[in-house]
């Protein structure tokens, strides 16, 4: 078996191939020679993040692909369902990255919460000469203590960010499709384990009333999430974080929440025109960004190589 992880694969996850006797190339093939490198080089899977496109067109050409596999969560650059169909075993890494991810959006809370995203901008410019008025300037500054966080999704990065808020004293809710319940375990130091038991709500305009706080952690969605209507169901002042996917939230009426004080800060780590985001979004003071590094932390690198390793080893046990 050949694999080309044309995004690359981290080396707990290329060891665990070499030593199942599995094949790695690790080249970086462009998009347009892509078909034929497969092709020439007999690959039987194909790795890829969120550089790689995986769509009919390859599917249909490759032939010999037994196994196409996201390292990450999302599968919008795979067509998915086209490659089950041709039989091709589809696998991501929905655990992997869950934690970090989750830790940016606390990393970007912080942020916005005590203005660290402008006053590292700020002061290099003017620490020297306007000290004090920097100071005053964000002496505005709240705690996530006692605060309550909203969070929309409860897959493995929702749970993650939930973890961490009850963590942190901050009273949580969680939006998701369908009313649920169920458990997260915080585990410390000692081996301690405290248990929490989470219920869910799916009624969008009660669950945004009264949050401070405002993540959103879902797969990619067919419109937006939080737009115009949804900005003004929520309380001045409120902190936003998306780490989802570009078009979950509406930019250009987040903008105007910024404007009018509905929203006192957002951070963006995905944006709609990604990897080219609007000038009105890197300009503006309120927001805090960041170049889709979500997932992208060496702890997670090395847990979704080996997760796709393993995955891939047991799909070769099955095909033999």
């Amino acid at each position: 078996m050949i694999v080309l992880a044309n995004d690359g694969i981290s080396k707990a996850g290329e060891q665990l191939l070499k030593d199942a006797g599995i094949e790695i190339l690790e080249t970086k093939v462009s998009q347009e020679h892509l078909i034929s490198f497969i092709n020439e080089n007999k690959v039987d899977v194909l790795l890829v993040r969120s550089a790689t496109k995986v769509k009919t067109d390859l599917i249909d050409a490759c032939p010999r692909l037994k196994i196409i596999g996201r390292g990450g969560v999302g599968m919008d650059n795979i067509d998915v369902e086209h490659a089950i169909e041709k039989g091709i075993y589809i696998i991501n890494t929905p655990k992997a990255s869950s934690r970090s991810v989750a830790e940016m959006v606390f990393a970007h809370f912080f942020s916005l919460a005590r203005f660290l995203h402008e006053s590292n901008r700020l002061m290099p410019l003017e620490g020297e000469t306007h000290f004090k008025a920097l100071k005053k300037s964000f002496s505005s500054a709240v705690e996530l203590e006692g605060k309550t966080l909203g969070v929309i999704g409860f897959g493995g990065i929702g749970k993650e960010v939930v973890k961490i808020g009850i963590s942190l004293g901050m009273k949580v809710k969680v939006l998701t499709r369908k009313p649920k319940t169920e458990k997260v375990t915080l585990d410390f130091f000692d081996g301690q384990q405290l248990h929490f038991e989470i219920s869910t709500e799916n009624d969008m305009d009660q669950f945004l009333t009264g949050l401070d706080f405002l993540t959103v952690n879902t797969p990619k969605t067919a419109g937006y999430l939080l737009d115009a209507p949804q900005f003004e169901k929520m309380k001045d002042g409120v902190f936003i974080v998306n780490t989802a996917r570009g078009g979950v939230i509406n930019e250009v009426t987040l903008l105007e929440a910024i404007e009018n004080g509905k929203v006192a800060g957002a951070a963006l780590d995905v944006f709609e025109n990604e990897p080219t985001p609007e000038l009105a979004l890197l300009m503006n003071p309120n927001l805090s960004l960041s170049p889709h590094l979500g997932g992208n932390t060496q702890d997670a690198q090395q847990k979704i190589g080996k997760e796709l390793a393993e995955q891939i080893i047991e799909i070769k046990k099955k095909l033999q």
